[in-house]
This record gives structure tokens, C-alpha cells and sequence, in this order.
């Protein structure tokens, strides 16, 4: 796989074309250390993988992902932990915070043949699930079965999704709307832009705004809950699945 570095810290892109070395799947193609040189030697070279610092001179990684015209599968390397949720708006494979070990970034690589094969799997048309189906939520190199009557609702983050369930959560590379597609629509109901939930989780409702809801989900297995507004938009939907 093609590979590029964008790192301002000279050290620092020694110390990870180092540790490439023994990644023989990993072929870099060039280096930067800043958004501004890497833009068009980017664009030229059309790397699969970057190596992205985020804090930068000039303009940011996220800045930099923004201006490209096509979507690479990126790790982000950074001293930032604060980032994490922002990279998953973008083809994140794995977040590395500073100094990188050696068993870090084998990880990390390792993630690559799994993300790769659920985008193909996003593309393979699978039939809807019934209610009493398993699932395998993949997040990185975990897996978890869970059955999809015990998830109490999903949430989007870009490209990943955020599943729920008992006391568990798993951020998964898989956007909502194709989850969407798979899920029964008598069990789910779409609240928002970014949250599907189970009916049978909800708890309570109660009206808010203008012509909308406020739902209470259970949310673990100490019955507590999380509020989730029902949208303008999907409000007609709920009245009529509720006799409201």
C-alpha cells in the first residue's frame, strides 16, 4: 500500500519511516512537514494511507483532509488525545498518540486488512436483519457479538458509527446510513441526522419545541438513560408509529 507522512518534526519522521521498515505491505512514497508542501505532492503521488500529524504550522491535518479531492484511509499520529472524536469524520483508520511503540503501530497496520474488508463488506448488498439476529460489531482489531434486540440505539460519527448496547459501546467503520438499510424498520425508529434507536428502548417521551419530542433511552443495565431528540423532520414518522 502506497503511504505518505506528514509530520512537522523532522525526528519524528525518521523514528516512523524506522519503524515502517519491518511493514513490508508499506510502501512510503514521500514525506512532508507541513499541510502546505504536502497538498500537491499528495495530489501527484494519489498515496492509499497518510500518516497524519494534526497540530501543524499553518493549517491543521483536518484542514489539509478537507482540501484533497479524493478520500485516502488515514492513521493520525498526534500528542492530542482531545482529536479523537473529530478524526472519525474522515477515513480514520487508527488514532497513535505520541511517542509511537513499536506494538502500537503493528496494531495499527494490522487495522488496515480489517477496514479494508468491511468497506468491501458495505458494498455486498446484505438482505435486512431480523430482530433476534446476531451481529458482529468489529471495532479495530475487537470483535463483539451482540444481538440486535439488545442494541439500545446507534450514533453517527461521519464514516463510523457509535453502537450501543447494555453497558457496552463499540465505534464501528460503518456509516449510519448503511446500518440503516440492514435494520427492521418496525424495531428502529430514525430520531435525527445522527441517531437511530430501538422503540422498545425508549423509556419515557415527553413533547419539546416545536412539534417534537425529547425521548429518554436506557442506556445500561443500570437503568440509567440518555436524552435524544426526535427531529422536526422524523416527528410525523413517530406520531404515527405511536398514535400520537
Amino acid at each position: 500500500m502506497k503511504a505518505f507522512i506528514v509530520e512537522d518534526s523532522r525526528m519524528a519522521r525518521e523514528e516512523l519511516k524506522d519503524l515502517l521498515l519491518v511493514h513490508e505491505s508499506i510502501q512510503l512514497c514521500g514525506e512532508a512537514g507541513n499541510p502546505r508542501d504536502a497538498l500537491p505532492l499528495i495530489l501527484a503521488e494519489q498515496p492509499e494511507l497518510l500518516f497524519l500529524d494534526i497540530n501543524m504550522p499553518g493549517k491543521n491535518g483536518f484542514e489539509l483532509l478537507e482540501e484533497l479531492d479524493y478520500e485516502p484511509k488515514v492513521i493520525f499520529i498526534t500528542a492530542y488525545e482531545e482529536y479523537a472524536l473529530r478524526s472519525f469524520e474522515f477515513t480514520t483508520v487508527d488514532y497513535l498518540l505520541k511517542p509511537i511503540s513499536v506494538s502500537r503501530l503493528k496494531t495499527a497496520i494490522e487495522r488496515l486488512t480489517l477496514f479494508s474488508s468491511d468497506a468491501e463488506a458495505d458494498d455486498a448488498g446484505f438482505s435486512p436483519l431480523e430482530i433476534d439476529s446476531g451481529v458482529l460489531l468489529r471495532e479495530g482489531i475487537n470483535c463483539h457479538w451482540v444481538y440486535l434486540k439488545d442494541i439500545c440505539y446507534f450514533e453517527s460519527y461521519g464514516n463510523y458509527t457509535q453502537v450501543y448496547w447494555g453497558m457496552n459501546k463499540a465505534m464501528i467503520y460503518r456509516a449510519m446510513s448503511k446500518i440503516e438499510k440492514r435494520l427492521p424498520e418496525k424495531y428502529f425508529f430514525r430520531a435525527n441526522r445522527q441517531h437511530i434507536v430501538n422503540i422498545a428502548a425508549i423509556k419515557s417521551v415527553e413533547s419539546w419545541g416545536n412539534s417534537s419530542y425529547r425521548l429518554q433511552i436506557m442506556a445500561g443495565g443500570d437503568n440509567s438513560t440518555n436524552e435524544i431528540d426526535v427531529s422536526r423532520r422524523h416527528s410525523i414518522r413517530f406520531k404515527e408509529l405511536f398514535g400520537l
